[in-house]
């Protein structure tokens, strides 16, 4: 069974009091500052550690329950996410936190399978500590016999054997998050020192596994590899190639080919831009993208021109991954489509979300660019 997210809606959590929105391959979040555009990333990526059976971890690091409600208008935060599981069938998944004493209980969870030719069948219903489960089996409910922890959620404690509620809690668990700002490039940064030679798909959070995994795309995906080097030599135009010389035993390094430079350039000498761009590629190029991939401001310490590359990149990406961005560049929204574009915008200080592409654009797109539009308020979201 595949399973591909479809719609979220949420309730109650800080400024996204009321949010019902369309999941598409590539969404590229706009808008001010403090319009709810990080935390829908952290609804995201709540959700995953939900899934991964974190949720108490999470919240706990949040501030509890209490500092993510909506404040002084919600009591319980809810979150709905529906996902295609096939052409026919559709999984919903609901779920309401609400706060009890100083921690939280969870009110309320499921998880039911719908199609066009029979029943909904729920594959998980809980109501405080009343929980059943659909034995994949009998293909009867049943209520749990194994030891349940109050403050985790039954998806993640689902048997793995019960596979559809295993589909759907894999691809929700996968959910990663990626902040371009907060990438260590300092000078002893994990980024610019040589890395280990073994197997990585992706460059990691903070650049640590870059070089591993480059090398491991030359090795092993050598399209991959060469679509980083080809991408590198449209952004750069003296680049000619990545090499990988051995430093220590089982230990590389990565050296950068300039024709401007009669040596090669090592990971250490390379620009702040310049390797915060080698590794965005890399993410986007990583052959085992999770689920769902967060990316917050890709923009960061990036020449305007390199803005016009990634969007064709993360276009490529999205068939691998649904892609979640958040933006305040105007100069990368040139580059994009109205269909990718999701704008949100306040009122009365909660948040609200439309498609670009639902905006009635088509006149003025005649004449002027998406990010002219932005900066002269036609799309909302001010810029």
């Amino acid at each position: 069974m595949t399973c591909k997210f479809k719609k979220i809606g949420i309730r109650g959590y800080r400024r996204l009091f009321s949010v019902n929105m369309e999941m598409r391959p590539l969404s590229v979040m706009i808008g001010a500052n403090g319009v709810g555009k990080t935390s829908l990333l952290e609804v995201f990526s709540l959700l995953a550690a939900s899934a991964d059976g974190k949720l108490r971890e999470t919240l706990s690091r949040s501030g509890g329950l209490q500092d993510i409600l909506t404040c002084g208008r919600a009591e319980h935060v809810t979150f709905q996410l529906s996902a295609e599981a096939s052409d026919n069938e559709q999984l919903d998944y609901d779920l309401t936190l609400r706060l009890r004493g100083i921690s939280y209980e969870i009110a309320s969870e499921s998880l039911i399978q719908r199609d066009r030719e029979s029943q909904p069948v729920r594959h998980i219903s809980s109501e405080g500590p009343d929980i059943v489960f659909r034995n994949t089996e009998s293909g009867k409910p049943e209520q749990i016999t194994w030891e349940h922890s109050p403050f985790e959620t039954s998806l993640s404690q689902s048997p793995r054997t019960y596979g559809t509620a295993e589909t759907f809690r894999k691809r929700l668990a996968s959910c990663t998050h990626y902040s371009a700002y907060s990438l260590d490039i300092g000078y002893n940064a994990p980024i610019r020192l040589p890395q280990k030679m073994q197997p990585a798909t992706h460059p990691g959070a903070n650049g640590e596994d870059l070089i591993s995994c480059l090398y491991y795309l030359r090795e092993t995906e050598r399209d991959r590899f060469e679509a980083v080097e080809d991408t590198l030599a449209v952004a750069f135009p003296g680049f000619r190639r990545l090499n990988f010389p051995p430093v220590a035993a089982g230990t590389l390094a990565m050296t950068y080919e300039d024709s401007n430079f009669s040596k090669p350039l090592y990971m250490n000498q390379l620009s702040e831009g310049t390797l915060r761009f080698l590794w965005l590629i890399t993410l986007l190029e990583s052959p085992d993208l999770t689920g769902v991939t967060l990316i917050d401001e890709p923009e960061v310490s990036l020449h305007p021109q390199l803005l016009s590359i990634l969007p064709e990149i993360m276009r490529e990406a999205s068939e691998r991954t649904q892609l979640i961005v958040t933006t305040h560049s105007g100069r990368f929204i040139r580059f994009l489509k109205p269909p990718e574009v999701l704008v949100l915008d306040a009122e009365e200080g909660l948040a609200k979300s439309a498609w670009a592409d639902t905006l009635d654009l088509d006149q003025w797109l005649r004449e002027y660019e998406l990010d002219e539009l932005w900066v002269m308020g036609r799309l909302g979201g001010k810029s």
